[in-house]
């Protein structure tokens, strides 16, 4: 699906964590675009004005935009006195969710240097029963970062993430609902789904259809231990195949990003990375010609 290849990106530090290295590979392999998580093992929020307004230049001048501030804004603790489970920080340090209010503000200042009105969040470290027992709380904070996002013009993209109160596609469809607003959508990522053993089609998707507004794309095995573990995508459980051709019926018209995750055995993370998108585009090349 041509389409499809004209709306792909991918997370820089997925390629390299020097910026100029992976925004060179994400050229010559004609991606579009890029999302923005970490450079040099430091957290984008940290990025000074002047690094982000260097990081734009160098991605326009090889023909990219960047899409989305990919943060790690609500990955912390509801309530640090509550037990939670907790997933990777990318370089950044626990903090209060209040602080975080404050890392949103710097991720839209960012996102404004760096020409992209996106930023990824999250919905808080997972508790047990989060969405019975907290959801309340959850869509209050929710609904306060989408209030700065509206007076920003900035969209909030709501992933679902296993390590968090919003881990599944049901979880954070709910979230959304509940917040009510234009500036809060959901980031779907059919490979987060698979990892916590959920199915990501059709179920997943169908939770999530109505309110998505970007797609991550990574693929996963369950190992002899019954553990998951990356593999490049469409060697894995996700069925790609038909998730991608519900989102062309259905009229998705918004980006996609590998996050593969995947670094094969004595290699690289950009090799690993190029595998997943040959793998993509062989099997993209397989849709459409079913599609004909």
């Amino acid at each position: 699906m041509e389409q499809i290849r004209d709306r792909l990106g991918v997370i820089t530090d997925e390629v390299s964590p020097d910026i100029i290295t992976a925004l060179d590979f994400a050229a010559a392999k004609g991606l579009k675009h890029v999302e923005i998580r970490s450079i040099d093992n430091r957290n984008v929020l940290t990025l000074s004005d002047e690094e982000a307004d260097r990081i734009r230049m160098e991605a326009e001048s090889r023909g990219l935009f960047i899409s989305c501030i990919a943060s790690p804004v609500f990955k912390c603790a509801l309530d640090p006195s509550r037990q939670v489970a907790e997933g990777d920080r990318f370089n950044q340090a626990e903090r209060s969710a209040e602080e975080h209010y404050d890392m949103l503000k710097r991720a839209m200042e960012l996102a404004e240097r760096l020409g992209t009105n996106r930023i990824r969040i999250f919905s808080f470290w997972r508790e047990d029963e989060p969405i019975d027992r907290f959801e309340a709380e959850i869509v209050s904070h929710l609904t306060r970062a989408a209030k700065l996002a509206e007076g920003r013009g900035m969209l909030l993209l709501l992933e679902n993430e296993p390590s968090c109160n919003g881990g599944f596609a049901s979880e954070v469809a709910g979230l959304a609902s509940a917040v009510q607003s234009p500036a809060l959508r959901v980031l779907w990522d059919p490979g987060n789904e698979q990892y916590g053993s959920r199915p990501s089609f059709p179920d997943g998707y169908a939770a999530v259809r109505e309110l998505l507004a970007h797609v991550h794309l990574k693929d996963v095995v369950i190992d002899a231990a019954g553990q998951p573990r990356p593999i490049p995508i469409g060697a894995g459980l996700v069925p790609y195949e038909a998730q991608f051709q519900a989102l062309r019926e259905d009229g998705y018209t918004g980006l996609f990003t590998i996050e593969t995750h995947y670094i094969p055995e004595d290699g690289t993370a950009m090799e690993g990375t190029a595998m997943s998108l040959d793998g993509l585009i062989e099997l993209l090349g397989r849709t459409q010609s079913e599609a004909r």
